[in-house]
């Protein structure tokens, strides 16, 4: 995916969600009284599809409208904060900047109520001109075009016969993500993926879950289009794929649980244009989208897929089974970390070498997630292991030790560091709590003065005596020596090397 080049013309907006308590009703009227604690927002629509393909490495030409007015400005500054995205977008005075407000209560995960700013008035003279000469112009450049269309006045014929017409010129695909009832407006498109919702407008009657039915549909929107792929999104049903009337594949939702719809089928539609920019097969680039839209589902808010997390979810290597919790990123787990602690929870951080897991290990790790509400484990990395404990160890290798950590339901993060200490990455993520066994005194903590300058605290895990990875590994070889007569000299490298 690194470097692909996308496309995204269409409707930008931006969304913003409202995060509080809903635990009175209002005396005014009878409806909830929000008691709001805070409030993030991020770029939608359009501009999410070219967020979304930022994440998983790829680079962005962004075309779209938005107005001239305040939200305009803040979008600007959302849009600024992706140096490899190019945001290429006409003002219009007379409209203003669409902007969609959630109101949120986490607790029960539960949207209230949505709040929309918008102009949906179709584009028209000079800036529907000038719409068309950018997009035009930002095609060649392109290995894949996305046409995002939300219905508020950007996706015009003239636009979209004009990029279509010269992509075919340059051999490049076009995606679209419809609305409305009329596809035969997307003609000149690649592939069309609607949700269910969406192609049941477009056929004039409700769809049912059913592949058969989905067919049927999607062979109507095909011949109205022109298009030979539609790519269904069919929420918990998952994802099928038919190309020229024939259902060729069919992928259940990966979601392993749903936090936030909002924005999936922007990650679903980026990700497919990602795949098919790196010259996957429609069925494979399918198969990745859905999986891609499976992990956003799985996030608060308007979210985006990474690269690492589509490997974890797709590769099935032995190490990723328990992949949710294994970061191989600093910046990805700050993020995780960060996003914790916006939900008011307490994070903890621990680290150490946890070679061969013993008693000690499981007693230090449950007492230190019963004092926080999550528990990030920092794992030394095999060179850093060998240094501080010498040249036969770690018995078992790095890979191996995040795969045993991750399983244990007192851990819900592990990350590596390649350092003697982790103070590079105490300072990176900023735990509530660090906590370190009772082998160590508060003055001996790395990270105790950091920690505790910005608020932070430095608990220490009472010690189990007569636990211990050296005295472990002393005892299997004395057992192998007695058994074969050698001495433990002997024994001891060969069980490492075994």
């Amino acid at each position: 995916f690194a470097g692909r080049r996308v496309l995204v013309v269409g409707d930008v907006m931006l969304d913003r969600f409202v995060y509080g308590r809903t635990e009175r009703v209002s005396p005014e009227a009878p409806s909830l009284i929000l008691a709001a604690d805070r409030q993030e927002q991020m770029l939608g629509g359009a501009a999410n599809v070219a967020a979304n393909i930022l994440s998983l490495g790829g680079r962005c030409h962004l075309v779209g409208l938005c107005g001239a007015d305040a939200i305009a400005g803040e979008l600007a500054e959302e849009l600024a904060r992706f140096p490899e995205l190019t945001a290429d977008l006409v003002r219009d005075a007379s409209r203003s900047t669409t902007l969609k407000v959630r109101l949120v209560n986490p607790q029960h995960n539960t949207h209230l109520l949505r709040l929309d700013w918008e102009v949906t008035t179709p584009a028209a003279g000079a800036v529907l001109d000038d719409l068309i000469t950018r997009a035009v112009a930002a095609v060649p450049q392109a290995d894949v075009v996305v046409i995002s269309d939300y219905l508020k006045g950007v996706l015009q014929p003239a636009l979209m016969q004009a990029v279509a017409a010269e992509a075919a010129r340059h051999g490049i695909p076009v995606i679209v993500d419809p609305k409305g009832q009329d596809f035969a407006r997307y003609r000149g498109a690649s592939v069309i993926a609607p949700n269910l919702h969406e192609l049941s407008l477009a056929v004039g009657r409700a769809v049912p879950q059913e592949d058969a039915a989905v067919e049927d549909a999607a062979q109507e929107i095909s011949a109205a289009s022109g298009a030979a792929g539609i790519v269904v999104k069919r929420s918990q049903g998952g994802v099928q794929l038919v190309e020229h009337g024939r259902t060729t594949a069919r992928f259940p939702t990966l979601a392993r649980r749903v936090t936030d719809v909002s924005g999936a089928g922007d990650t679903l539609v980026a990700t497919l244009a990602m795949a098919l920019a790196a010259k996957a097969s429609l069925d494979a680039a399918t198969r990745i989208a859905n999986a891609a839209a499976g992990i956003a589902v799985a996030k608060k808010g308007t979210a985006a897929a990474t690269v690492d997390e589509l490997a974890d979810l797709l590769l099935h290597r032995h190490e990723h089974r328990i992949s949710p919790k294994i970061y191989a990123t600093t910046e990805a787990l700050r993020q995780q970390v960060a996003a914790w602690q916006a939900e008011g929870l307490s994070v903890g951080f621990t680290n150490g070498c946890f070679d061969l897991l013993h008693p000690g290990h499981i007693w230090s790790l449950t007492e230190a997630r019963s004092r926080v509400d999550r528990l990030v484990l920092a794992l030394n990395a095999d060179a850093s292991v060998k240094r501080l404990k010498g040249p036969s160890r770690p018995v078992q290798n790095e890979a191996a030790r995040m795969t045993v950590a991750a399983a244990l339901e007192a851990v819900d993060a592990v990350i590596l560091f390649h350092s003697d200490t982790p103070l590079d990455l105490i300072l990176a993520l900023q735990p509530n709590v660090l906590l370190k066994g009772g082998d160590y005194t508060p003055d001996t903590v790395v990270g105790r003065d950091e920690v505790e300058a910005y608020g932070g605290r430095v608990e220490i895990i009472p010690y189990m005596p007569n636990t211990s990875t050296s005295e472990m590994i002393q005892r299997m070889a004395e057992a192998e020596a007695e058994k074969s007569g050698l001495g433990t000299g002997s024994v001891i490298p060969d069980l490492i090397e075994h």
